[in-house]
């Protein structure tokens, strides 16, 4: 899904090692409004029977749900032992370790809270707009929160899906994007460790054929 994407990139800019390096938009932004009062962010590794679920993460810390963004206030980055010490923080448990090397940050189970629309409602609310089925490529600038990328779905016209769309590249910018979201469906399910429902956001440039 195609909100699993831009919530994938969204973490790289919550990751503690993108704050402490100063390599993301959201540096500096803790308490602030980055987002519409619609969303929510939460990681959870305490979820019953969720992908990421685990008692403890890498490094031994017990799993924890932490609120990364709540009504659109960034409450929380994500962190582990060494970027908590460097930020002055506490570790969130979320150590990923991976077959060699010191651990890194990682997900558990990362998602949008679902709001209550349908994705029908969502697309019935559009006049004239780009239902989003899939992202290709990797466009993100975390520093800038420039983001481009290409991707395929339908148009939507007069609230119905009226046509596909193939080769077309979406861009906009993450603040705005964020800023911008105005209708969070009730379709989150998890197919992996990061999550996302249905979501409508205001405006972004749609180009190509």
């Amino acid at each position: 899904q195609a909100a699993e994407d831009l919530l994938g990139d969204l973490f790289e800019a919550v990751d503690g090692t993108s704050i402490f390096r100063r390599a993301s938009f959201l540096v500096g932004k803790l308490g602030e409004q980055i987002a519409a009062p619609e969303l929510t962010v939460i990681d959870d590794g305490l979820m019953k029977s969720g992908p990421g679920s685990r008692p403890f993460d890498g490094e031994g810390l017990p799993s924890r749900r932490t609120v990364v963004i709540e009504n659109g206030v960034l409450r929380s980055y994500l962190l582990n032992t060494y970027t908590a010490h460097k930020l002055g923080l506490k570790s969130t448990g979320n150590a990923s370790r991976g077959l060699t090397g010191a651990p890194a940050v990682g997900p558990s189970n990362f998602f949008i809270a679902p709001g209550i629309r349908t994705p029908s409602e969502i697309i019935a609310s559009v006049e004239n707009g780009f239902y989003v089925t899939e992202m290709i490529g990797f466009g993100f600038n975390a520093v800038t929160g420039d983001y481009s990328r290409g991707a395929a779905g339908w148009w939507i016209e007069n609230g119905k899906l009226s046509f596909p769309v193939e080769e077309v590249t979406i861009a906009g910018n993450f603040r705005d994007i964020l800023m911008g979201i105005e209708m969070i469906g009730n379709d989150l399910r998890f197919r992996g460790r990061i999550a996302a429902p249905t979501i409508k956001i205001n405006r972004m440039v749609v180009s190509g054929s």
